[in-house]
């Protein structure tokens, strides 16, 4: 008996170990992609961080949804294949940390970075560090590229958003008196409030009402609309994101106060926000590249399919998604890139090559990039009328 047990040992021993050593040598396991099918073994492993869950989900599921879509529409083509993997990190900095570092443990190839400036400022500074090319569809933060030649952003950055707002105001006389409230412990809102104010004083717009709030303050705005109201604001810029906002226009309808208002990106989403009046909404602007109500082809097959898989219609934030993965599908055939390169490999040939492409996607045409990581594309003016989105221009 002693003698069988000993032969059984290590025989169960000896194959243990052929399959330790075998184990290093085999891919991961992949996961399937929204149609249920199995990625290729030769597919490139792509991933993000962003809030699948919380206050902004919205955003990050967007985000995904979008990429997902078009990771789907490129496999099925039969060419270049991609591999998707996005880790919720709830709109916050060191769960978007631990987020990154789990697809780093998948294999991550290159990356859509985080799906908001807070996170996204975080995981840039690892992906710098790593070697591992990002190109991110909405952390629109400067901090978010500074100083880092492989980090790129496919959404106008905040510098961008609050100059052109102040442009697009002053064009359209949309305000003669304008009140300002923002979010001042937020990169993003600060981000935007500071070139809008700049760009304001240029272009002599009267700011006649700024105030803040924080993260903590973010459920009571009677102070700031009471300021604004006293001082005669008929237009109020909102550099944030929709669920503060939406506070906003409730509260000052309680008031009896109803000014224009002006957003901006992050304002995008409100509309399926849950159990939000969208009729507060009504009359609503903002600068968005995407617009779910255009006629091109592109546009309307995109909203087509992502309204068949997510019964809702997308936001910016799914077609900043699905614009990333079509811009690395173009760089990996510029520069000659496979998938069986190390990230680090793949990091260098992208860094070369993304500011020599032209890529046309849903929201921008021929749009390019320079070598510090912003994009180039035009804004379109949208205001919100009867739910839905409707062009300006």
């Amino acid at each position: 008996m002693k003698r069988m047990f000993g032969i059984v040992f290590s025989l169960a021993l000896t194959l243990g170990l052929l399959s330790g050593c075998g184990g290093t040598d085999k891919a991961p396991a992949r996961e399937p992609n929204a149609g249920g099918k199995e990625p290729a073994a030769t597919a490139f492993k792509i991933g993000g961080t962003g809030p699948l869950t919380g206050g902004a989900a919205i955003y990050g599921n967007a985000a995904k949804n979008g990429a997902q879509i078009a990771v789907d529409e490129i496999n099925a083509l039969g060419g270049i294949q991609f591999e998707l993997k996005y880790e919720d990190d709830e709109h916050d900095a060191e769960k978007a940390v631990n987020a990154y570092n789990k697809l780093k443990d998948w294999g991550v190839q290159m990356s859509l970075g985080s799906v908001t400036s807070t996170p996204g400022v975080a995981t840039s500074a690892e992906m710098f560090n790593d070697r591992i090319f990002a190109l991110t569809p909405s952390a629109s933060a400067p901090a978010v590229i500074e100083g880092k030649d492989n980090v790129y952003q496919m959404c106008f950055s905040d510098p961008n958003q609050g100059s052109a707002s102040a442009q697009y105001i002053a064009d359209k006389k949309l305000g003669t008196k304008i009140a300002i409230i923002y979010k001042n412990d937020d990169v993003y809102s600060k981000g935007i409030y500071n070139t809008f104010v700049s760009k304001a004083k240029e272009l002599n717009l009267e700011i006649v009402s700024t105030t803040t709030f924080t993260e903590d303050s973010q459920t009571d705005f009677s102070v700031q609309l009471a300021d604004a109201k006293k001082n005669g604001a008929d237009l109020i810029f909102l550099p944030m994101y929709y669920t503060p906002a939406s506070l906003i226009f409730q509260q000052a309808k309680s008031m009896d106060y109803s000014p224009k208002y002006f957003g901006v990106d992050g304002m995008d989403g409100i509309l399926t926000l849950e159990n939000f009046d969208k009729s507060l909404a009504e009359g609503v602007m903002l600068l968005t590249p995407f617009s779910a109500d255009a006629t091109d082809e592109r546009t309307v097959k995109f909203v087509k399919k992502y309204q068949e898989l997510f019964k809702e219609t997308p936001n910016q934030f799914a077609a900043d998604g699905y614009d990333v993965v079509y811009a690395y599908k173009k760089a990996i055939e510029a520069a000659g890139i496979t998938s069986d390169m190390k990230a680090a490999d793949i990091c260098e040939k992208l860094v070369q090559v993304f500011p020599t492409i032209s890529v046309d996607g849903l929201t921008g045409e021929k749009m390019t990039w320079a070598k510090t990581g912003e994009v180039s594309k035009k804004p379109k003016g949208m205001v919100i009328e009867k739910g839905t989105y409707v062009g300006m221009d």
